[in-house]
């Protein structure tokens, strides 16, 4: 049984209801009719009925019994017109603007759903940028109370592999934060270590990442993750944190022995904190392609409620995935 299998199972134990907006996309009609006939979760579909239901018919899809809401004839739309000019007045909203936001734009219509409690959290990205999803999401539900930052992840199920939790490991930051600072390095690191153990089930070992190993490389680069590595471990004492830490010698028994041979964390790694965006995004995207990967995300970690993006090359699949994630997370 794969990963994404055993979070569906956790998933059916606690039903939660997932939101998602972008019914003008076909994979996302598919993704719903197959997690109905899954049955792990709820799904609301954001959108003009008739619309929906003859794209659907269209591409011979299944959507009975799904619950599709329509922004302009909601008896909810109210409420969530004056709820959203409550949270954003101060910044200058009109509340004609609002309405006109509320009634046009899917992604705050679901999120503020899910704010209000009528869901439970919202699948988008698939159409959306990562920008316009992530914008809608701290523009309503914000970030959580015990969160500095919100950042992003991939969980990546890697075949055939003994490395990391047989096979198993979390990246981050992958498509968020494009250079982080020592200080968001730290909290991208703790972020990480609880979403692994929550939805993993399994000990966090976290790396922090650089192209230099126990000083081999002098860089200001590398004193960030230095100086990360140092604040993690006294700001979070019993977090299992170790680096700086080539990618080999974080996840490589042999090559740790070599050059990491003190390290409780290097040859062990099984959550990985890369030092940038582009590091993050290009090893993730490597290890999909080369190594047959699954690779899960991004999925979002420090809001107050879940509110995942997906990739716009993502199919059905990935997006029903990406909604199991989303249920236990709700947990």
């Amino acid at each position: 049984m794969n990963i994404i299998d055993r979070i569906k199972e956790r998933a059916l134990e606690n039903k939660k209801t997932i939101i998602l907006p972008e019914t003008e996309d076909i994979r996302t009609l598919k993704a719903a009719s197959l997690v109905k006939r899954e049955g792990f979760a709820n799904i609301i579909l954001i959108g003009n009925n008739k619309e929906i239901n003859d794209l659907a018919k269209q591409y011979d899809i299944d959507l009975s019994n799904i619950l599709i809401i329509d922004p302009e004839n909601s008896d909810k739309t109210d409420e969530l017109i004056n709820e959203f000019y409550e949270l954003r007045k101060s910044k200058g909203m009109t509340l004609e603007e609002a309405k006109n936001i509320i009634t046009t734009n899917y992604l705050y219509f679901g999120d503020m759903l899910v704010k209000l409690g009528y869901a439970d959290g919202l699948v988008a990205g698939a159409v959306n940028s990562s920008a316009n999803v992530l914008r809608a999401a701290l523009q309503t539900i914000k970030t959580a109370k015990d969160s500095k930052i919100v950042s992003s992840f991939f969980i990546m199920d890697v075949p055939n592999c003994e490395y990391g939790a047989d096979g198993i490991f979390l990246y981050s930051d992958c498509g968020m934060i494009q250079n982080p600072t020592s200080e968001e390095l730290v909290e991208i690191a703790n972020s990480s270590a609880k979403t692994f153990k929550q939805l993993i089930e399994k000990e966090p070992v976290v790396a922090m990442l650089s192209h230099s190993t126990f000083g081999s490389s002098k860089h200001p680069d590398v004193d960030k993750v230095v100086n990360a590595v140092k604040m993690a471990k006294e700001k979070y004492p019993n977090l299992n944190l170790d680096g700086e830490l080539q990618a080999d010698a974080a996840i490589v028994p042999s090559v740790a022995k070599s050059k990491a041979p003190n390290s409780k964390v290097a040859g062990k790694a099984n959550v990985l904190i890369f030092p940038d965006l582009d590091a993050g995004n290009i090893a993730y995207k490597l290890t999909e392609r080369l190594a047959k990967a699954k690779a899960y995300g991004p999925i979002t970690q420090g809001i107050a409620k879940p509110v995942n993006d997906l990739s716009r090359g993502c199919n059905e699949y990935d997006i029903v995935g990406v909604i199991a994630i989303t249920c236990v997370q709700c947990n």
